[in-house]
């Protein structure tokens, strides 16, 4: 591809040259100066940098490790049902793993551009039900789908800067920036977005497709304890009442499903 060929600061100007004009834009307006195939390779050399960070400190459980197969199991089942669900728009596009971090005191997940998921323990256990944990996951999905994480670290940092992490050639920024992933602070249209698609997302499934109200709701009432993810998607009232709204409209509200296989995975964890 020619995007391989050029220095960044070369490609710059060539994006710059042509973007008026040839890039195109999302429904919010944003212009899209990273290409699909841009969003995997960042999302792949952030995630290499997050599991080498995460492993360091012996956080990360490995899929390779039989002690966490069961684990993953389970969590699989979950996200699985989310991508199938027929609406995300990079379903076979993007990768889409999940891996866990093991940290009981941070309840927080994120998505790094092209998919790749991260969930830590603290946030599996805070929450009540398999459909919250469904609505959080695919809020994060969606994130990653709606191409937010790589439109706002756009914003943050320069599409230069992003250009040269693809390339590999600024390995203590590429640090960095997957080091600040977990705190990255999306536009509030962004996170209406996120949290709209997570109940489209829910809507085919046997999950409560408002699950992700059910977790804000309950984060509400632990005001003492207030879950990391809150300090990046803030306003949880207006939250809960869009998300209702959009789940009442799709009329997909009230299901309930087992919570066996969801109470399981917090044991072993």
């Amino acid at each position: 591809m020619l995007r391989l060929l050029y220095k960044p600061s070369l490609l710059l100007a060539l994006v710059v040259a042509l973007g008026a004009s040839s890039c195109a834009k999302d429904e919010n307006g944003d212009r899209l100066l990273f290409s699909v195939e841009d969003d995997k390779a960042l999302g792949e050399k952030v995630a290499e940098q997050t599991d080498s960070t995460y492993r360091a400190k012996g956080q990360l459980l490995e899929r390779t490790d039989s002690k966490n197969a069961r684990a993953y199991q389970l969590l699989d089942g979950v996200v699985n049902k989310v991508l199938n669900s027929g609406q995300l728009t990079y379903r076979n596009e993007f990768p889409w793993d999940v891996k866990i971090i093991k940290d009981d005191n941070i309840q927080n997940a994120f998505a790094t551009p092209g998919g790749h998921i991260y969930v830590f323990t603290g946030l599996i256990k805070f929450l009540d039900d398999e459909s919250q944990l469904a609505g959080v996951l695919g809020h994060e999905i969606a994130h990653a789908d709606r191409r937010h994480t790589s439109k706002s670290l756009q914003q943050q940092y320069g599409i230069s800067v992003l250009l040269s992490l693809v390339l590999g050639e600024n390995p203590n920024q590429l640090a960095v920036v997957a080091a600040n992933l977990g705190q990255l602070k999306f536009s509030r249209d962004y996170e209406r977005e996120a949290d709209a698609y997570s109940v489209v997302y829910l809507n085919p499934t046997q999950y409560a497709c408002d699950g992700a109200a059910g977790f804000f709701i309950k984060a509400q009432e632990n005001s003492s304890a207030q879950p990391e993810f809150l300090s990046t998607h803030p306003d949880p009232g207006s939250r809960v009442t869009d998300i209702q709204a959009k789940a009442a409209e799709l009329k997909c509200t009230g299901r309930t499903v087992s919570n066996a296989n969801f109470d399981e995975l917090k044991r072993i964890l």
